[in-house]
């Protein structure tokens, strides 16, 4: 997941339409620019599961394109998204079972503060899930 955001925050496509969410916003309101993108994939980007009995990977370009993906494609879509215009990133993967991770879901740091951007439930910037056993941090 990593590589194929730190690839894909290059791409054209990738900084286009990061500039393009946030053209009009305030300059230098990163937390507006941050819903902006974070609201862009939880509501745009449709949650659809993997290949039955089968973890898939579709790149941020992909997922773009098809406008659908699983959690960890609207992940690597949102970092991707977030990265090509200067903000950090990182892959939370958790579980609700010790030593099992079920989902993934991005944290982006505003001034001193991660803050969590779920894409797949219909809920606000800084959300945290309930009930997390296990929990493991990548940084982008």
């Amino acid at each position: 997941m990593g590589r194929l955001t730190k690839d894909a925050k290059k791409t054209l496509p990738i900084r286009q339409t990061a500039l393009y969410l946030v053209n009009g916003e305030r300059q230098k309101d990163w937390t507006e620019e941050v819903n902006r993108i974070f609201e862009f994939v939880r509501d745009r980007i449709r949650y659809v599961r993997d290949v039955r009995n089968v973890e898939t990977l579709q790149t941020p370009e992909k997922t773009l394109e098809f406008k659908q993906g699983d959690c960890d494609d609207k992940s690597m879509l949102l970092a991707a998204l977030l990265e090509s215009i200067g903000h950090p990133t990182r892959f939370v993967a958790i579980g609700f079972k010790p030593g099992h991770y079920a989902h993934v879901y991005v944290e982006t740091k505003i001034g001193a503060n991660w803050i969590g951007l779920e894409t797949t439930e219909p809920v606000d910037m800084g959300w945290q899930p309930k009930g997390v056993v296990s929990r493991l941090v990548y940084f982008n």
